[in-house]
């Protein structure tokens, strides 16, 4: 570059000095000025030397450092841990809408998929479908009642044979004799809990209806001597989250949830949640507790609304049929209905109470992707006509499909 310019100056000195004759000098001169340096052969004067040695300078750095990255990024992408990452990513055009908020998507923290949504909407159901569809994944519980031992109807923790072989942590692990376990016990425990998944390559999946865990988890600050969901507060969501999130919302339609739920109860019952209520109340752990102050997986819907029945009648370990007579049994009949009661109206309530916490999150900034399941449930009900198909068709249709979708770009961003 250097010889072009010099060249370039030469070639145009000679020109302008066969073009132009000298002038004589004006006699009234006698004194000429002192000239500028001069380079042989070169008409420039030494600022134009300086200017134009800086501009070799500065392109020259240029230059280098085009090279210098051109060579970086052939070597990184040789390498297999690294070639991912220089990899280009191209657009997919699908029906999903692309997240642009990058709060929520800070490309060097480890990346997990949080399923929330209310009780009984289908959060597990969904998280096997993914996990045995996507990427190797594994299941992190956040439900606050699930962590514990014990009370698996009751707590409606998803039964052995429906995981399908996929690793489960955090359910069913925590013993109940031990002190509350807290979201910030829950921040710490599940934090190592995907780190450690994570070191394998496989992908943590959240999944649990306890919002204040989800919050503890995710969120870069978190104070646990405030509730952020109680409303004290003008703006106590953090919008800075310490994983790179994909939040799926699986939502249902109250009223319809509400019916649903109601059934559930029902179909819980059945299954021996009343005899296992009963196991639990003639235990040790219930009797060393202290029923005023109830913690833990003493809170468990079903727990608290037994009492009254289980203190006046002592544990039998069996239903009320009614086939006995006389005033005791129908008292016994009378409190059961009315426990039942409880705990589907306070099951229904739980649901609201999700619910607003999933909105407070989502109007907060958190980019939460909804998945409406409203069909699936009125299907499932009866309460659609016979011409909208199988449940599970439409929960493949309108929840798994798209969730798919959503994860795979996520995973691949």
């Amino acid at each position: 570059i250097r010889e072009l310019f010099l060249s370039l100056s030469l070639s145009h000195n000679n020109q302008t000095t066969l073009a132009h004759i000298p002038q004589p000098p004006k006699p009234q001169k006698q004194k000429q000025k002192k000239q500028n340096c001069h380079c042989p052969g070169n008409s420039f004067t030494t600022p134009s030397l300086l200017f134009l040695m800086l501009f070799l300078m500065i392109l020259s750095f240029f230059t280098r450092s085009y090279q210098y990255h051109h060579y970086c990024n052939k070597v990184l992408s040789l390498h297999p841990l690294t070639a991912s990452a220089t990899k280009r990513r191209w657009l997919h055009m699908d029906s999903t809408t692309p997240n642009t908020n990058h709060r929520f998507r800070r490309k060097d923290y480890q990346k997990i998929v949080v399923i929330m949504g209310p009780t009984g909407c289908g959060k597990s159901r969904l998280s096997i479908d993914l996990a045995t569809r996507c990427s190797p994944s594994e299941i992190i519980n956040s439900d606050k009642m699930q962590v514990y031992r014990g009370l698996d109807i009751t707590t409606n923790k998803i039964p052995m044979r429906e995981r399908l072989g996929v690793p489960h942590h955090l359910l069913g692990q925590i013993d109940p004799a031990e002190p509350e376990f807290t979201p910030s016990k829950f921040r710490s425990v599940a934090a190592s809990t995907i780190s450690d998944i994570t070191s394998r390559r496989k992908l943590p999946l959240i999944v649990g209806g306890s919002n204040s865990f989800i919050y503890a988890l995710v969120a870069n600050r978190f104070d646990s001597e405030s509730n952020v969901f109680d409303g004290s507060q003008p703006d106590p969501v953090s919008t800075e989250l310490r994983y790179n999130c994909c939040f799926l919302w699986v939502d249902v339609s109250l009223p319809v949830l509400n019916q649903y739920l109601s059934k559930r109860v029902d179909d819980m019952l059945d299954s021996g949640m009343f005899d296992e209520i009963a196991e639990f109340y003639s235990s040790e752990e219930y009797n060393e507790s202290d029923s005023v102050t109830r913690s833990g997986l003493r809170k468990a819907i079903g727990l608290p609304e037994f009492e009254k029945y289980f203190k006046t009648f002592p544990p039998a370990g069996s239903l009320p049929t009614g086939r006995s007579s006389g005033e005791d049994e129908v008292m016994r009949q009378m409190i059961y209905d009315e426990a039942v009661r409880a705990i589907k109206y306070n099951t229904c309530q739980l649901a609201k109470k999700q619910i607003g916490k999933i909105l407070r999150l989502r109007d907060a900034g958190w980019d939460l992707r909804r998945l409406d399941a409203t069909e699936v449930f009125r299907v499932a009900l009866g309460l659609a006509g016979s011409d909208s198909g199988r449940s599970s068709d439409i929960w493949e249709r309108q929840v798994v499909e798209p969730s798919m979708k959503i994860v795979k770009r996520f995973l691949e961003e």
